[in-house]
């Protein structure tokens, strides 16, 4: 009979216990409790929300930039209703007010690019109805008006960086008129390019570069799902549950989250769905169901939500992280 360390080369390693960290592969016999076990990959379908610090402002449909523990929050609503200026970063514990933009807006799709030091924010709204061109960079301290986007819009997605960004969608007229169009920005000017399938807006923009990008959910078609490949747009399978008007987001276009949302209705959500590439799988809630919720994390095991109206329909400064373990252990089983 084969020996496992005559197949593999080495010895089933004996552990008293199961490790702190690990390495995906890995295969061990945990004395303590006389079971085989293996190290796996992690990820969102094992993580879970907790509560971080508060904004200090409450607000809603903000526009965001940023990672988990490093991100940035312009502009929206506050309770009152005017659209503000302000901005606030994130260092992964407490929010810090920051230079206002030139032109308060709101934007119900949460766009934004970029990082708390080198960020744009484009579109979005000022007034009902008001559709804007406005583009403004930000270096870390002030923002500055740069060259303005083709199309005028609100509720428009958004991904990239403060160089290389995609803007696409939104809503462009009064009433329910929304947009196929997109652009992309090179730093210096927005270019058309290819037009997405279905006109929409108000859903949530999922990814970190401009070639790889999803248009999840949005008035129109709550639950479809359009990914843009960085030349042209293709639908692809749906999320679980349909919602608008603004989702937290975090990830990529293989690896991505979605949480929070307005349901078809009215019925505000705490649903958080991931995507793996091929498929969505509802994970952990938050724990206040919002829309208007804004949000961008690094990686899928990563996320941040914040502000954004709750079930009552006040606006809230409340801020959620997603936090899902890089591995994780199972026990081998014959069964």
């Amino acid at each position: 009979m084969s020996e496992y360390k005559g197949i593999k080369g080495f010895q089933v390693q004996t552990r008293t216990e199961d490790p702190s960290e690990g390495i995906a592969g890995d295969f061990y016999y945990n004395s303590s409790t006389g079971q085989f076990k293996t190290v796996n990959t992690g990820g969102a379908p094992i993580g879970a929300w907790a509560s971080g610090g508060n904004m200090n402002t409450p607000a809603t449909s903000r526009f965001s930039a940023g990672t988990q523990t490093a991100n940035l929050a312009s502009g929206g609503a506050t309770p009152s209703g005017p659209r503000i200026a302000l901005n606030e970063v994130y260092d992964g514990t407490s929010w810090t007010e920051v230079g206002d933009l030139n032109d308060g807006r709101l934007n119900e799709s949460g766009a934004g690019s970029g990082t708390t030091t080198a960020a744009i924010v484009y579109g979005g709204s000022n007034s009902d109805p008001d559709f804007s061109v406005n583009t403004e960079s930000w270096d870390g301290s002030s923002w500055t008006e740069v060259n303005n986007l083709n199309e005028g819009r609100s509720n428009l997605f958004g991904v990239g960086t403060s160089t290389a960004t995609l803007a696409y969608g939104g809503q462009s007229g009064s009433g329910s008129t929304y947009t196929v169009n997109t652009e992309s920005w090179d730093g210096t000017n927005w270019t058309e390019t290819n037009n997405m399938n279905t006109a929409r807006g108000g859903g949530s923009g999922v990814g970190q570069v401009y070639t790889a990008a999803l248009a999840v959910g949005g008035y129109t078609n709550q639950n479809s799902v359009e990914e843009w490949d960085g030349s042209s747009w293709t639908e692809i399978t749906e999320i679980n549950s349909g919602r608008g008007n603004q989702m937290g987001r975090a990830g990529t276009a293989t690896s991505g989250i979605i949480s929070g949302g307005n349901s078809p209705g009215t019925a505000r959500m705490a649903n958080t769905e991931f995507w793996n590439g091929s498929s969505w799988t509802e994970i952990a809630d938050l724990a206040v169901a919002r829309y208007g919720v804004s949000g961008q994390g690094g990686t899928s095991g990563a996320g941040l939500a914040y502000g954004g109206n709750n079930p009552s329909d006040a606006v809230t400064n409340v801020t959620e992280e997603f936090t899902a373990a890089d591995f994780e252990i199972k026990t081998v089983t014959t069964s």
